[in-house]
């Protein structure tokens, strides 16, 4: 990387996260810099969504699409060409960026619009830095990580750094030439690595639902998202093979030291859960009981403000001993001997059920999987001895 060259004069900063500035920049706070817009009823206006890794885009380019025709938008945020979006519950993570586009965003979302000439872009950039979204972090009100909440009012209350526009303009300049080159190369390896998973996908979600003996004979799902599957293979919905229960609810006191809790991004982040979680909270012995994570419970995210988070699972593969789990997931505790864990890991893990819970979610400020709407899962069950199968199959193809 080429070295930059440093400015001739600095001067000295009193805050926290930075100690001086060049000669002609400023610190300033959020206030004086952004004002919260908050206009509804551009019901025509096209959906926009907040994203961790692409910032500010058309919902129609989501990957997982909702049907939202029928849905009362007349609570949607109008952002407009030049305005700055976050997600709220996302910000320490990135979730925010700089629109192109004119349309509505989620009530949930804050929308920034800029009050002194600046270029937004450049805001787009600081904002999305590691050493900003940790300072966001430090802003933001809630229990635990998974609660994190950074409303306008503590966002306007941080400072950011805002050089002379001409300088604004040429950070911006420099740094979509260097993105660009950047994500040209990155775009050639991904589309290696997703034809490479696409690949591996089609192989675990044709073995999920058709199994690995190509001879049997096969059915018509009436859910068109299962497709055909083997004719031997029962479906039922998911409140005939097992009970749900909802997270914990605590007050923050009880985190951060204890024993073991099983975080919302526990679940996301991973197919199976980690044996060795983070997470701590001081329970007690009734707690521990009614929320305990034991091998082959199934955790879904029930909760979120975006389409995209919902109902992602996660398998226990090993007893957590004294754990408990958050109150943003659902565990799902099968019955005995009708699903096996390490099947349970693939098969809820699965693209198969996306389409399931996009198409009947509830979205008013936030997205909402209740344990009513998981109940009425349908589940593809095949025989144990097939379950082993298709496990053992579906982990040599990762």
């Amino acid at each position: 990387m080429t070295k930059l060259q440093a400015y001739p004069k600095y001067k000295p900063v009193d805050y926290d996260y930075v100690k001086e500035l060049p000669v002609g920049w400023q610190l300033l706070p959020n206030i004086a810099i952004f004002q919260e817009r908050i206009e509804r009823g551009f019901i025509d206006e096209e959906l926009l969504s907040v994203t961790i890794g692409k910032g500010v885009i058309r919902q129609a380019d989501v990957d997982i699409k909702k049907d939202s025709s029928n849905e009362d938008k007349s609570k949607y945020k109008l952002i407009k060409v030049g305005d700055i979006a976050y997600n709220k519950m996302r910000m320490w993570q990135g979730a925010l960026g700089y629109s192109q586009h004119k349309g509505i965003s989620s009530p949930a979302y804050v929308i920034l619009n800029p009050k002194m000439k600046i270029n937004p872009k450049y805001f787009h950039y600081m904002f999305r830095t590691g050493f900003y979204t940790n300072y966001s972090k430090r802003f933001s009100y809630g229990i635990v990580d998974d609660q994190l909440s950074l409303r306008y009012t503590h966002f306007k209350r941080m400072y950011s750094i805002v050089p002379p526009l001409e300088t604004q303009n040429a950070v911006v300049d420099y740094l979509d030439r260097k993105t660009k080159k950047i994500q040209e190369f990155i775009s050639k390896k991904e589309r290696l690595v997703e034809l490479l998973e696409e690949e591996m996908d089609d192989i675990i979600n044709y073995t999920i639902t058709n199994g690995l003996n190509r001879d049997c004979e096969l059915v018509t799902s009436k859910y068109e998202w299962i497709g055909n599957h083997p004719k031997h293979w029962s479906i039922k919905r998911l409140r005939f093979i097992g009970s749900c229960q909802n997270g914990i609810s605590a007050a923050g006191d009880k985190f951060g030291k204890g024993l073991p809790f099983v975080s919302y991004s526990d679940v996301y982040k991973n197919s199976s859960l980690p044996t060795d979680v983070e997470g701590l909270i001081n329970s007690n012995k009734k707690e521990r009981e009614n929320y305990s994570v034991k091998r082959g419970d199934v955790f879904f995210t029930r909760t979120s403000e975006t389409i995209e988070e919902i109902g992602f699972a996660s398998t226990c593969l090993t007893t957590i001993e004294n754990a408990v789990f958050a109150g943003f997931l659902i565990r799902v505790r099968p019955k005995k001997d009708i699903l096996i864990p390490e099947y349970s890991e693939y098969y809820f893990r699965s693209i198969i059920h996306r389409a399931y819970f996009v198409k009947e979610v509830d979205l008013v400020t936030r997205v909402s999987l209740g344990q009513d709407l998981l109940k009425s899962l349908p589940v593809l069950i095949p025989p144990n001895d097939e379950q082993k199968q298709k496990f053992n199959y579906a982990s040599s193809n990762r």
